[in-house]
């Protein structure tokens, strides 16, 4: 299980406001535990007025670098900015997002097409989230194509199906798997990721619902997510889950996090 850490993201409050403040050790501190807790992608998000995203990115990519050495998942809906923000990163990363919407994907591809940089592709375009599977994986197939006219190996996306809220749509798993088994029958080399919050927005005990949709979308095919690393439980759940689905031989990994504290209890 690929595993993106979000936890630098001025769109959490107290992350907003230690950016807005400048407060260098508070978002160093989060690179670390996150670090530390094994990631394999540190997600950076500005989340600020796109005149100062720019250099907001620079700021935190330069402080999480200066203790992490673990790649930068770019994360901006400004994909002008996402393609300036590469030259910040020491190592090759990650660039969370392009979609169909817009000029993003011919904005980013070229940028990264003779490189080794990875990137997150959302499945909607300038309607917005499909409400079905099928035009979500048409969606998919048009990235696609567009990921071999630049020379791009499928083996490089991360394509997000965008899970929708439970709360108002019953078929949100149901429509994530769909999309999910016909992306890696279609297309096996690519990754799937996802957030998790989104499925339970406006429903009590989030949590709770948060992890049935983690495990049962890593069953799916799901072999990536956006999750905070540094909570016990979810990260026991990607680990028991890739345990039982044979990800993990003898569960050696499951036994390794639980003998190091990063399982079994909430840090």
């Amino acid at each position: 299980m690929i595993i993106i850490g979000e936890k630098i993201n001025g769109f959490i409050p107290q992350v907003g406001k230690a950016i807005a403040a400048r407060d260098a050790e508070f978002i160093k501190d989060l690179a670390i535990k996150q670090t530390e807790a094994g990631v394999d992608y540190l997600d950076v998000c500005a989340s600020c007025p796109e005149d100062e995203e720019l250099e907001t990115i620079k700021w935190l990519i330069d402080l999480v670098q200066s203790v992490s050495d673990v790649p930068i998942c770019i994360d901006s809906p400004n994909p002008e900015c996402c393609v300036a923000a590469i030259s910040f990163c020491k190592r090759e990363g990650m660039i969370n997002s392009v979609s169909m919407e817009e000029k993003k994907i011919d904005t980013i591809f070229p940028a990264i097409a003779k490189s080794g940089w990875k990137c997150v592709a959302l499945l909607c375009d300038e309607n917005g989230i499909p409400s079905d599977a099928s035009t979500r994986f048409t969606i998919c197939s048009r990235i696609a194509d567009k990921a071999k006219e630049y020379e791009i190996p499928l083996s490089r996306l991360f394509f997000d199906p965008l899970v929708t809220t439970l709360g108002t749509d019953g078929e949100s798993l149901a429509k994530f798997v769909e999309t999910t088994v016909k992306i890696k029958t279609q297309y096996p080399d690519t990754h799937i990721t996802s957030g998790l919050s989104n499925v339970s927005f406006g429903l009590p005990n989030r949590v709770s619902i948060n992890q049935a949709f983690l495990a049962l979308a890593m069953n799916a095919g799901m072999d990536s997510a956006i999750v905070d690393p540094c909570n016990g439980a979810i990260l026991g759940i990607i680990m028991a889950t890739d345990a039982l689905l044979e990800n993990d031989e003898y569960c050696l990994d499951y036994i390794s996090a639980y003998r190091k504290g990063r399982i079994g209890a909430k840090k």
